[in-house]
This record gives C-alpha cells, structure tokens and sequence, in this order.
C-alpha cells in the first residue's frame, strides 16, 4: 500500500475489503452494514478510494435519504482526500437525497416530461390542503356515509405511487375500511393529479414517478446513467420499488453500483420500503453483486449483542451475520416483568436514576417504544419527580403556520399558478375568506398569471385598505431581477407580513424570530427556488421537534419511538411494553411479513445501547370504558419474540412489591391426595 493509502489503515479488513473493491473493474457491489459496524466511515472511504484511483468527483452520484446524512458523506470524504492528498479539493456535487438530485434532473429535462422548469414542490401539508380541495369540489367530505380525510386519501395516494400497485390492491391491504370506495378515490386521484399539473406543482412522490418515467425510456436512461460512472446508495433497506428501479434502469447490469444498508434494520413498510429490493439485489445484477458483510460492532457491548444476534437468526429471510464487538463490558441485559404501567413508569425512573448517581448524564439514557401514547404514564411520573426529558417526533420546523405562511408568499411568487401557496397567502387578508380566494385565483388566471393583473382585483371591504400594499409586494417579489441578491426579498416581506401575524397569531416576538431564521437559512442558497425546493424536501429541524414544550435544564432524558431512534445511540437504554400486541403489533398478525417487520424493530431498538439495555414487561395493561362488572385489565402474554432460547441470554427479574404472593411458601410438607378422591369420584 502506498503512504497515500494509509487512510485505509483505520479500517478493519472488512470495511476494507468493502472501500477497495472493483475500483477498476466497477463490478456491483452489495455492503451488508451491521448496527453500529461503522457503515458510514465505510462507505466514506470508498467513495475517496475511487476518487484516489482516478474518478471524477462530478461522475460521482451518491444517494442518501436525508440532506444531513449527504453533508456528512461529504465532508467525511473531503478530510479523507486531503489527509491522503495534501492541498487536492473533493467536491461532490451529485451527493444528495432520492428527491433533491430528482428535483435537480426533472429541471433539466422539463420540457421532455412537459413540465414547467419553475414548477413548484408541495410538502405533505400542501399536498393533503390540495387533496382536501379536490375532495371538497367533487362534493365528497358531504357524501352520506363518511369518506375518508384528506390525510387517509393522500396516504392511499402515496402508496399507490411507491408501490407501483392498483388502488383495489392498496386498500385491500392496507385501508381496508375504505373498500365501499374505489371508484369515488379513483376519480379524486384523477382530479388531483390534473390539478397538480394545472398549477405545475409536484409532489413528493411526483418527483421519484417523473424521475423513473424518465429513465424507463431506453435513451434518457442510458443519456442520464452516462453522466456517471459509480452510484452509491446508503441505507439501500429502506428503499422502495421506485427508487430501486430508477437504479437499476440508468445502471441495468449494476455497473459501478454501491448500495450499503443492512436487511435486519428494514423498518419503514409503512413508508413503501420494501426488504426485497436489498435482498434481490445481488441477483439482479450481472455479474452477481459481491457481498461484503460488516460484523464488528463498535457500538454494544457484547452480551447485548448476543441477546440481538439470537432474536434476528429466527427470521424468515435475510442475508446471516454475527455482531461481534472487542469493546469491554459483562453485564447481560435485563428482562423486567412489571405488574402493570404503574409499575414499568417507578421500573424507568428509578433505574434512570440510579445510572445518574453512577456517573451517566440522563441524555445518555434513552426510553424507547412502539407507539408514541406507550409513554404516557411515564411522562406523568417523570413530571412528579422532576425529571425533565424530551420526546422527539412531534412538529418540524416547517409545520409552524406562521412559516408556512411565509414560504407560501415565496411560493407564490415563484410559481403564480401554485394554486396551494395562493390560496393559503390570499387567507391571510382580513375578509379574504375561501370564496373571495378562488375568485381572486380565477381572475390572476384568465390574466395568464401576471401579478400585476392583482391590482384590477375588487378585493372584500375589510382589506381595501391593505390590498395595494400587497399588490405591490407580491409583484416586488415577482419580479425578481438576477442581478439582485434574491435574499434582499425577506425585507420587504417580513415588513408586509408582520402586522398579519400579530393580527393572527400570539407570541409575535417568538414566531418574527423563527422568520428570522429563514433569512439566514435563505443565504446559504443561490436561488429562490433552490432555497424553497430544498426546504420542502428536507426542513431544518427545530425545538418543535420535541413533542410539547422542552424543559430547560442541563440535562435530559431521550423519549423516542423506535422509528425515530434509528441511527442513535445510547449508554443505557429502556425499552417499553415488550409484550405480545406491541412487539409484534396486533395489527401485524396474520402476516408473516409484517410479522418479521417487527422483529426487526425489536432487533433495531436492542441494538441502540452501548453497555445497559432493559426490556421491560408488563403483566397487566388498565382498560377504559368497562362494564362495571367487568376487568379493569387485561393480561399482557409474553412477546412471542422472547423465545427460551433468547431469554437465556439475559439477566431476568421482577420490579414491585418484594411481598407479593407468589414469594408465599407452606409451612408443611403434608400431602393431601386429590387425585385418588378424583377417580373415587367417578
């Protein structure tokens, strides 16, 4: 190895074995990347050891799924290029999510695929607003019998479009209240998507469907599979039908193809991923992908690891490994059986506590669940003893309305005939109710979009006074001029807007800050659109992530669900309501694939914790609305996961009264015989 491969040498030989291979020969390549096995310095290493051995940074495509995760990659692989390469500069302009770089290409090639290049991009609040619309219009939300929401018809949307499957199929198996409804959802789909295409606005899944019509025709796939010689794909599990064939459609044979994920953390069906396609790849390619496996952890400790490598062998289909890690630590996990959610909340707490008075901050310590309500009673007891803690997977930034409303005014002005960011920028004027709103549209359309056709507008009383001040900002706005800073816009806007959110909304002060925040997100773009293509595809986050208000202090515990911790670790982890009906769900019953789904979100919750990690039981779950001659409880079974085999490995014990009666033993040894009184019976 020469001294400008030494980079390598913090590798182990796997992760070697994985950054060097087909450099030349760009044979596919399937990294399978254990939990904690160092996944992403892995595949960071490989893309500079290409780099290194010839290849163009531009004819790089690397695929992530959220923009941090690219940044990450990115300046992984520039402090590797420099280390081994002094003073040489690695940019990577092709790094980025599945939707920004389809954004980026559907741009290109508008006019083949009949789009506008200003289209605009809906976030899923826009798009379920739309749908709403749509849905309203063809007098659906006042049919007899309830129809589904807007949020149910987008979701039914959404997977038909990732799924690549006839709406019968979707709501058999996954909206099976809906199925008095085909044909009315299939017009109203028909309908948004021509109100999509009215206004030249996409949605989410609009990008990936466009982007793989684009390459299914033989010519744009080979012209856009061209432009690069290596893509890499991280996290391939959680990619669904459509993204896997776009892959595969710009690289058929799988020619410098890289795809690194792990089958035992597929977790996300709900969202259309699919296991398959990361099971299947290796077959799909000619010549077979190479398989590279990842086993050394660097994470847990491994007793934990033990316990995760017995739950996972017991599933159905999956490519075998074993986690092993040479990081010291002895102690088994626990298996807690608690009476009932009373119990598990004192289990947490107390054990929480004693890992603080042991040296462990409390935000090294994390509770996770299944479901988001399974931590209500323990959010009640952490209050009562002054613990404070956070709770993530509540409202992102871009949630907040008085955001919205002024990425609308953007939108709008980007895109007149985005009929969503108009409708919602037009609401904010006192009087401007719904009617007044879309006539206010229809007008600014038989005027072919030009703003400045607003002033001809007879706007309502209430607003007389305010509309030529807005005329003239959304005109200013508008009209853009190149040789402008477009930044300089959020003046004028933020001036315009600010009597409207004190009129609309309180804590003025605090929500003028988040605007704010905008402008200096705003410099880091070029270009309007660029800055509002981005932040609907991937939004910065913010304290509104914690669900509810956050407690100030200098410490807290994590509350997370399982789907939101992935990719997070922990010293101490706790783990909620470990019983049949929550791991595996009641809903996944019955399906021997959802069934394995859920072993793997055990296995992904398990594999969080570096050295402490707590399964807790309950016995009893308390039930509302009985009879008053009936239980107050159910009985919790044991989670049909938690094998003999798999309990073997950890440390069991029980949480509560030390005087329970099953602790009771006879004071005799006299025998009674009941047996033979039994026979004598009969």
């Amino acid at each position: 190895m020469s001294v400008a491969e030494s980079y390598l040498d913090k590798l182990n030989e796997a992760q070697r074995r994985a950054a060097v291979f087909g450099a030349e020969s760009r044979d596919p390549l399937l990294v399978i990347a254990g939990a904690g096995t160092g996944k992403t310095m892995t595949l960071a290493h490989r893309v500079a050891y290409l780099i290194d051995k010839g290849a163009d940074p531009e004819r790089i495509l690397l695929l992530t799924f959220t923009r941090r995760a690219a940044e990450e990659m990115t300046r992984r692989v520039e402090a590797i290029v420099r280390e081994s390469r002094p003073g040489q500069r690695c940019e990577l302009p092709w790094a980025g999510t599945f939707h920004s770089v389809a954004n980026r290409l559907l741009r290109r090639f508008a006019p083949n695929l009949g789009l506008d290049p200003g289209f605009s991009v809906l976030d899923q609040g826009d798009a379920a607003d739309l749908m709403d619309v749509v849905r309203h219009e063809l007098a659906l939300s006042s049919t007899s019998r309830r129809f589904p929401g807007k949020a149910a018809c987008l979701a039914m949307y959404s997977r038909c479009m990732n799924t690549i499957q006839p709406l019968e199929v979707v709501i058999r198996d996954s909206f099976p209240w809906c199925v008095d409804w085909p044909q009315e959802l299939a017009t109203l789909f028909r309908a948004y998507v021509e109100r999509k295409q009215t206004s030249q606005s996409l949605d989410y899944d609009d990008l990936l469907t466009y982007w793989s019509h684009l390459v299914a025709d033989a010519g744009f796939a080979t012209e856009i599979g061209d432009w690069f010689d290596f893509i890499l794909v991280d996290e391939y599990q959680d990619t669904n039908v459509v993204q896997a064939n776009i892959i595969r459609a710009m690289k058929p044979g799988g020619l410098g193809v890289t795809v690194v994920g792990d089958d035992a953390q597929s977790i996300y069906s709900f969202r259309a991923a699919t296991v398959d396609n990361i099971l299947e790849f290796p077959d799909l390619c000619s010549p077979r992908a190479e398989v590279v496996t990842l086993e050394q952890n660097y994470r847990s400790s491994q007793p934990i690891l033990d316990s995760a490598n017995l739950l996972i062998a017991d599933s159905e289909r999956q490519f075998g490994k074993r986690l092993f890690s040479n990081k010291p630590g002895s102690a088994r996990p626990r298996y807690v059986t608690v009476e009932d959610a009373d119990a598990e909340a004192d289990c947490v707490v107390d054990g929480v506590l004693k890992n603080r008075e042991a040296g462990l901050l409390l935000m090294d310590q994390a509770v996770l669940f299944r479901n988001s309500h399974h931590s209500d009673r323990l959010e009640v007891e952490l209050v009562r003893r002054n613990i404070p803690y956070v709770k993530y997977g509540g409202l992102k930034f871009l949630e907040a309305a008085h955001v919205k409303d002024v990425i609308s005014i953007l939108k709008w002005a980007d895109n007149p005939k985005n009929e969503v960011a108009a409708f919602r920028v037009l609401k904010l004027l006192q009087g401007m109710g719904p009617r007044y709103a879309a006539r206010c549209y229809a007008h600014l359309q038989s005027e072919s979009f030009d703003m400045t056709a607003l002033r001809a507008f007879t706007p309502p009383p209430a607003c007389r006074d305010e509309w030529l001040p807005f005329c003239s900002l959304m005109e200013q706005l508008a009209d853009s001029k190149p040789e402008v800073a477009w930044q300089s816009q959020f003046a004028p806007l933020s001036t315009w807007y600010r009597p409207q959110l004190e009129r609309l909304y309180e804590s003025a002060e605090t929500r003028l800050a988040d605007v704010e925040q905008l402008e200096q997100i705003s410099a880091r773009y070029a270009t309007r659109e660029r800055f509002l293509t981005e932040l609907t595809l991937d939004p910065p986050s913010s304290s509104g992530d914690q669900s509810g208000a956050p407690m100030i202090d200098e410490d807290y515990l994590i509350l997370s669900t399982v789907h939101s911790a992935k990719g997070q670790e922990w010293e101490a982890v706790f783990v909620l309501n470990v019983t049949d009906g929550n791991f595996p769900s009641e809903f996944a019953t019955g399906d021997p694939a959802a069934i394995d789904e859920e072993r793997r979100l055990l296995y992904v919750a398990m594999t969080r914790a570096k050295q402490s990690l707590s399964l807790l039981s309950p016995l009893k779950f308390f039930v509302t609305q009985q009879h008053r001659h009936g239980d107050r409880h159910v009985y919790g079974a044991r989670s049909r996961f938690m094998t003999d085999r798999l309990i073997s490995s950890f440390d069991e014990c029980y949480f509560g009264d030390s005087e329970r009666p099953r602790s009771l033993k006879p004071r005799t040894d006299r025998k009674i015989d009941v047996q033979g009184a039994l026979k004598q019976m009969w």
